[in-house]
Parts: C-alpha cells; structure tokens; sequence
C-alpha cells in the first residue's frame, strides 16, 4: 500500500516515454522488419499493461500527478492520472495493439514492398504517443502537443502508398487540423491572458474569478477547436471524406481513437474548467444535429467505409448529449459511451478490412453473399453491428439506456428532445446497419448491380489504378489470414466484455463522473491540500 504513490508516478509517464523510445529504435531499424514488428508489439503491450494497472491504481488510491523534471506546479509539466484518463489510456491501448496486430498480419500475408512499412511503425507509435500525452497533460499546452504530434502522425498514415485520393484526403485533413490548431492556440492565449496561467488545475481556480462574458468566450473558442476534431456538427463535414481512403489499419485507428481524443478534451474542459454550464444549450443542440444529420448521411452511402464514417459522426452526439447534462449520471453515461464506441467502431473498421481483402470491394453495390462464403466474417460483423445499433443486451444499449435516463431525469425541455433524437438515431442506425448485412452478406452476389466486378488482388486496394476484374477470377476469396482475423476478433470480444462486465465498469465511470464533478480533488491534487478551498475564499485569485 504504501508503494503505491511511488509506483503510480513511476508508471505515468511510461505511456508516453515506451512508444517515443519504441519508435526511435523502429526508425533506427527500419531495414529489419521483423525486428520493427517485434519492437512495436512489445511496446504496445508494456502500453496497455501499464495503462491497467494505472486504471486499478487510481481507482483504488485516487487522482496522481507527476511534475516533470523536478519543477513545481504549477510552473513545469504536470502529468495527472484520473480515473478517466485512466480508462481512456486503457481502451486505447487495447484498440492501438489489436490493429497493429491487423496491420502486421496484412503486411506478412500480403507483402510489404509496395508499401513503406518502414515508415508506417515507428509513424504509429508517434501517434501512441501523442494520443496517450494528450490523455495525461496537465497544462493547456500540453495538451495543444499532444494534438499536434496527432496531426504530424495521422498525415503519414493518412498518405501511405500516396495515392491521389489518399494525398488528396490527406491535404484536405491537414488544412482542417491545421485550422484547428491556430483556433486552439488562440483558445490558449486567450485563456493565458484571462488568467495568467495554462496549468489546468490554477486555471480552473482562476476562471471563476473573472466575467461571465469573458469566460464564455474563451470557452466558447475552445470548443471550436475541440469539436473540429471530434467531429461535431456542424465542424464533423471534414471526416467522410478523410478517413475512408487511409488503409485499412490506419482508417480503423483513427475511427476508434482521434475524434474520441477531441471528445476527452471537451469533457476536462466542460468539467474543470467550465462547469458553471454557461454552453450547455449549444452543446445539446450540437449534440441533436450531430446525431441527426451523421445518420441521415450514412443512409445516404453506398459504400461501407464511408457510412461507417457518417454512423462514426452520428454516434459523436451521444457523447456530447452526455457532457452537456452537467450530471453525474449524464457524465458517466457520456465517459461509458466513449468506450463503448471507440471498441465497436475500431471492430467494424477491421471488419470492412477483411470484407476488402477477401472481396475487393467496399461497395454495397458489388458485395453480395458474404455470409455464404464466409459465416466467420459474417458473425464478426454481425456482433458489433448489432452493439452499434443499440440492440440489447450489448453494450451499446447499455450506454444508450444510460444516456437516456440521464436526459430524462434533467430538468429541461431539451433534454427531451434529444432523449426522442437519440432514439431516432438508434433505429435508423439499426436500419443502415442492416441495409449493409442485407447487400453484403445475405443477398446474393449476383444480385449486386455490379456483383461481377472485383480489384484484381489485396495489393490492387493499394493501386486504384488496377483495372477492374471478374470476382470468380480471384484465387483467394474466400480465404482470410488468421494474423487479420484474429485481433478482428479479439476486438469484438472486448466489446462483448463491455456488455458482460457493464456492472463494474459503469461503477468504474460513475466513480470517475463523481470525481470530475468535484473539482477540488483535481485541482488538490496538481496544486496541494487545501488549495481549492483558499482560492475560493480569495476569490479565485490565487
């Protein structure tokens, strides 16, 4: 027991410092890959070893915090572990380790010489990296790195192969992160020269201490930024057109993870920062359209990729329904759903990525009999379809009911709204979703407007320059590498753990929404014993 504030602070910069160091040396060893591979899986296993028992640390003993570099708060880095960074690191580490394990059993089963392979991992562990910084930063800053080691990462992989769709997509992402970024640094001067600081926790005591107008604004501009990268209506129309065109490991990564990191941010801004609730009318209507408008553009799709990432927007507006209660069970609810998502999301991508390598195609209108050929991908869709769509007793409905009793419980008329959108939201996304079971998988093929056509082989998803051939003339349909499957599988499985363990992981969020709700435990923690309760007698002005 009491080794455990000794071993926590040990354990919190690891989830940053392992992948850096891990990279560095993939990067050195880039002409071994079976060397890089080894590096990198060992790396994202220490992550997510260490993010568990970072989780059952803070869970158990409370919030830690580790200045780096010997600086006191609040002048130096502040590094804070909470149950919720906690649990994001825990989720995000197991997704980040399933899809590298897609992406190195694509690569040996398929080949790597028409891709920089060499590049591509030590590019993933920076983006391990900076997700896991931006999870654990402590000053406004810090955060502001970690989004931006995201950008430099995502735009690599983005790009891989450069194809003219990819690169395309790539510049168009850059430009929308890019203009994130400067709103998110006026975000930071603006807050710096309203309160003299970008620690968090001193800023939260500070905050309250200045004008109403003020701190709508700075709040206001923060979530500018914020919301470019979680998507959220009406500043989510970048995302359908970004994610789909990556491969398939990298499209995956990124639906699971990148705009969740924008939702984490939302939620320690919303929670410490500003919860005087000021915004919470603009996030519930934002939350409205993000559901509405995400699924009435994924009804719209023919191709998989792309209505994964319109029903990926959708699903961003629970989250936001949850932040914006200003509640305990609203918040707990939101801090589920998030985790939720980013496992179902990530098992559908890697999904669409067997359905491409054994069929060639993404398109509705050329899949067909799926289920036939192949009943292991067929259920592996079916499962997490199922989940996304809020079918009982996954975990989707779970955090859905969740979510729903909290807007019902609030004492506002527009909590009933999108208690009725976000019901709405669940039965169409049960309708797309069984559209695509019922084109790809159940139909048959030679019932699909284009069921004869097919790319020539998994390496012509890397070439869209390959001309188009009958789907019989492949020689491997039907034939999925066990090294893709598997972590597929293993992905599904944790969502099911989401739905059989739901008891103790809601009371896992319910003691992290009570926590974020009272705001002296952060701040007494990063600052001291007793700091809060001084600056609110003072006024904030400490």
């Amino acid at each position: 027991m009491t080794l455990s504030p000794d071993l926590i602070r040990t354990l919190t910069p690891l989830p940053v410092l392992v992948p850096m160091l891990a990279a560095a040396i993939t990067l050195i060893g880039g002409r071994r890959p079976r060397f890089q591979r080894a590096v990198t899986m060992s790396a994202l296993v220490i992550g997510l070893v260490v993010a568990c028992l970072l989780l059952y640390l803070t869970d158990r003993d409370g919030i830690s915090t580790l200045q780096v570099g010997g600086w006191d708060s609040p002048i130096g880095i502040t590094l804070v572990v909470d149950q919720l960074s906690a649990v994001m690191l825990v989720v995000s580490s197991i997704v980040l380790l399933a899809v590298m394990g897609f992406a190195v059993g694509q690569g040996i089963h398929d080949g790597t010489e028409r891709q920089p392979v060499s590049i591509f991992l030590p590019t993933y562990l920076a983006l391990t990296a900076g997700i896991s910084n931006a999870f654990l930063a402590g000053d406004l800053f810090n955060l502001y790195v970690g989004f931006e080691v995201l950008l430099a990462a995502s735009f690599v992989l983005l790009t891989l192969g450069a194809s003219a769709d990819r690169v395309r997509a790539g510049v168009s992402y850059v430009m929308v992160s890019m203009v994130s970024s400067l709103i998110f640094l006026v975000g930071i001067a603006l807050a710096y020269g309203a309160t003299g600081t970008l620690n968090l926790a001193q800023m939260a005591t500070r905050l309250d201490g200045i004008p109403v107008g003020t701190r709508t604004a700075v709040f206001g501009v923060l979530l500018v930024a914020f919301g470019i990268k979680a998507a959220v209506f009406p500043l989510s129309t970048w995302l359908p057109d970004s994610y789909p065109t990556a491969p398939a490991p990298v499209t995956a990564v990124f639906a699971g993870l990148l705009t969740k990191v924008g939702v984490y941010a939302i939620i320690r801004a919303h929670t410490l920062l500003f919860p005087q609730g000021e915004l919470d009318n603009v996030l519930m209507i934002c939350g409205l359209l993000t559901m509405l408008v995400g699924i009435f553009g994924a009804i719209a799709q023919s191709d998989i990729k792309r209505l994964l990432s319109f029903t990926l927007v959708s699903h961003i507006g629970y989250m936001v329904f949850g932040i914006a209660l200003s509640t305990q069970q609203g918040l707990s609810g939101a801090i589920y759903y998030v985790a939720h998502h980013i496992i179902v999301q990530t098992a559908l991508f890697l999904v669409v990525g067997l359905i491409e390598r054994q069929a060639g195609s993404s398109s509705l209108r050329r899949l067909g009999g799926l289920a036939a050929a192949s009943p292991v991908l067929a259920l592996v869709f079916l499962v997490p379809a199922l989940n996304l769509a809020g079918i009982p007793p996954f975990s989707g409905f779970i955090g859905k009911v969740a979510l729903l009793q909290a807007g019902v419980a609030h004492p506002s008329a527009l909590s009933w709204v999108l208690v009725a959108g976000g019901t709405v939201t669940s039965l169409l996304t049960l309708y797309v979703v069984a559209r695509v079971w019922t084109k790809a998988f159940w139909r048959s093929r030679a019932d699909a407007p284009e069921g004869d056509l097919a790319d020539v082989s998994p390496s012509a998803l890397i070439d869209e320059s390959e001309e188009d051939i009958a789907f019989d003339d492949r020689a491997d349909v039907g034939r999925m590498p066990a090294l893709m499957l598997i972590p597929t599988i293993g992905v599904v499985a944790v969502g099911l753990a989401l739905t059989v363990f739901a008891g103790q992981f809601i009371a896992i969020t319910d003691r992290a929404a009570a926590d974020l709700r009272d705001r002296s435990i952060y701040i007494d923690a990063v600052l001291g014993p007793g700091y809060a309760e001084q600056a609110a007698a003072t006024g904030g002005t400490r």
